[in-house]
């Protein structure tokens, strides 16, 4: 099992896809990796040898900002919208969606379960 940035990869997938389990790495930059490492993507994780294994860590270290940085780079930059009370941050802080989606009907995922309110029988 082939262990990158703090994520262990799936063994039986091809290169291309199992890259993506990592945070930080969509379908283009696995492609990227593959291609800077040239690495054939049908090839599977384990077929790959230790020096490719490592090869692509390196470069992923060098060119991307993955898992812990990334997610810690992100949750600062809201907190920072939040500290400076612009209208994303004010979104973030109640909870609600920030991209401009009504909130009439739909928004169940950032509001989470609707709720009853009392005495609106009618």
């Amino acid at each position: 099992m082939a262990r990158i940035a703090g994520v262990n990869l799936p063994t039986s997938k091809r290169v291309e896809i199992a890259l993506t389990y990592i945070h930080g790495i969509g379908p283009a930059g696995a492609k990227d990796i593959c291609e800077k490492n040239k690495i054939v993507f049908e090839r599977r994780i384990n077929d790959l040898s230790d020096a490719e294994v490592l090869a692509i860590r390196e470069t992923i270290d060098r060119d991307f900002q993955v898992e812990g940085d990334l997610r810690r780079e992100v949750s600062m930059n809201i907190k920072r919208l939040m500290d400076l009370g612009n209208y994303r941050g004010l979104r973030h802080r109640r909870g609600l969606p920030v991209r401009g989606q009504r909130t009439h009907t739909n928004a169940r995922t950032r509001k989470g379960p609707a709720r009853a309110i009392a005495g609106k029988k009618k």
